[in-house]
């Protein structure tokens, strides 16, 4: 199709989306200019490239989480032969914005063809191609199907008869047909009910020097909240999905234990796993603490230490305080599955509500690097998607593993993603021993979310001094 624009759509984390290709939709519309277009009709065809994430789907072999391009053709038709509109431009942006409607799909390309426009000169084609995405929206209303819309002529169709969005003028003489029942919305997936984890103290020492002055540039937007175990879909709320019932799941030959993806698999040997901490409501350095000793409690989780306690400005979202964060380096005997029911489950024992996008919370607890794996799910993706980008999870992580690092795609050292990472300005400051004595910078402020006028770092007494 190289009337598109082959450049990659990518999603805001800079990684290219998959595509869904429909060629060659074709019907008898009335557009044009001229009167006999409107009275005669003649073809139109329209290409479409849907841009969209379609591994939920893969992972779940599960219609509902991706685009039903069949229904969508059926769609794309009833445009095709609806209102009929003086040009071809407007036919494009109501297809644009009729598969916009659908949450899954991040960007489309519409190409119509007009193959016998009435132009007076030899010639192959006519073809009007848009792209049209969530910051450039079309100039249209998309298509809905509806029984009280007004069906389009039925001379002009060779099959199921769809209706239109907007009011159709049929052609003189022409049938009315009845209408398709409205497309079902997708479905989403069931929520994981979290359990419970019990609370015991742990202790980890630190081994850490403060941040260098001047290591961290402009450009703060990041915080804990957006660092999630990455839910593959884009539509829904923040909340992580279990495996769905429908999901197969296959006893392993050797244990009986249930598989449903690597992710379920026991590890024969512990895992070292990187967990990232958050908090911003409440008293976040002592929902920090208490969340270090709940996962030191929970069974095959051993900590092994605690990074330094970080200051981080919140990116997104509505205005809030800032945010304090800290990075555990733990040996897990659990699956990664298992591992992201205990974070939750501390996360819910810290009454952690999944609510607003990127909005305050008492505690996130997120898992960033599961061993060595390298893997994608419907509800986890490891190593986590964003930590090569944020300076809240790297610049603590640095300072407790300094030479760590971040496996997968756009990883590498840790010390060198947490000098380039785009928030890096945003780490306020990185204080020590937070876990035995009170910082008091820690205390949210009711100007937390302003920016703080200096950089600040911790002194060995593990109390925030500004730089000299």
């Amino acid at each position: 199709m190289s009337q598109f624009d082959e450049g990659a759509v990518v999603d805001d984390q800079r990684r290219r989306l998959d595509q869904i290709r429909l060629s060659g939709i074709t019907a008898t519309g009335y557009h044009g200019v001229f009167e006999h277009e409107r009275r005669e009709g003649q073809t139109f065809v329209a290409d479409v490239v849907v841009h969209l994430d379609t591994r939920r789907a893969a992972a779940r072999d599960d219609l509902t989480h991706t685009l039903h391009y069949g229904e969508l053709a059926i769609e794309i038709a009833a445009v095709l032969e609806g209102e009929p509109v003086d040009l071809i431009e407007t036919v494009a942006e109501r297809i644009a914005a009729t598969v916009l409607a659908h949450p899954i799909v991040q960007a489309v390309d519409v190409a119509v063809h007009k193959p016998q426009a009435p132009i007076e000169v030899p010639f192959g084609d006519v073809v009007v191609a848009i792209r049209r995405d969530r910051t450039k929206l079309p100039a249209a209303e998309p298509y809905v199907a509806a029984s009280d819309r007004h069906p389009t002529p039925a001379a002009t169709r060779s099959g199921p008869t769809p209706t239109a969005a907007f009011p159709v003028t049929p052609a003189p003489g022409s049938p009315a047909a009845p209408a398709l029942p409205p497309v079902p919305a997708p479905l989403e997936a069931p929520a994981i009910a979290p359990g419970t984890a019990p609370v015991a103290a742990v202790g980890a020492g630190l081994l850490v020097a403060p941040a260098p002055e001047g290591a961290l540039p402009d450009g703060v937007h990041a915080t804990v909240p957006d660092v999630v175990p990455s839910v593959v879909p884009d539509e829904g709320p923040d909340a992580i999905g279990a495996p769905s019932p429908e999901q197969e799941q296959v006893p392993s030959p050797a244990t009986g234990e249930v598989i449903t993806d690597q992710f379920d698999r026991t590890p024969d040997a512990p895992v070292d796993v990187v967990l990232a901490l958050g908090s911003n409501l409440g008293a976040p350095q002592d929902t920090l603490r208490r969340a270090v000793s709940d996962l030191g409690d929970v069974p095959g989780v051993q900590v092994v230490d605690v990074s330094p306690l970080a200051r981080t400005a919140p990116v997104g979202g509505p205005e809030q305080p800032d945010f304090l964060n800290a990075v555990v380096l733990a040996r897990t005997t659990l699956s990664a599955r298992d591992l992201l029911r205990a974070t939750q489950s501390v996360e819910q024992l810290h009454g952690r509500e999944r609510i607003e996008h990127w909005g305050p919370r008492t505690l996130d607890v997120d898992i960033i690097v599961y061993g060595t794996l390298t893997a994608v799910s419907d509800d986890l993706e490891v190593p986590h998607p964003r930590a090569h980008e944020r300076a809240f999870v790297l610049q603590p992580w640095a300072q407790v593993a300094p030479d760590a690092t971040l496996p997968g795609l756009g990883g590498g050292p840790v010390a060198a993603l947490a000098a380039t990472a785009p928030d890096r300005d945003g780490v306020r400051w990185l204080a020590l021993d937070w876990l035995t004595a009170p910082v008091p910078a820690a205390a949210p402020e009711p100007d937390a979310h302003q920016p703080a006028p200096a950089a600040q770092h911790a002194s060995h007494d593990g109390n925030p001094v500004a730089p000299a």
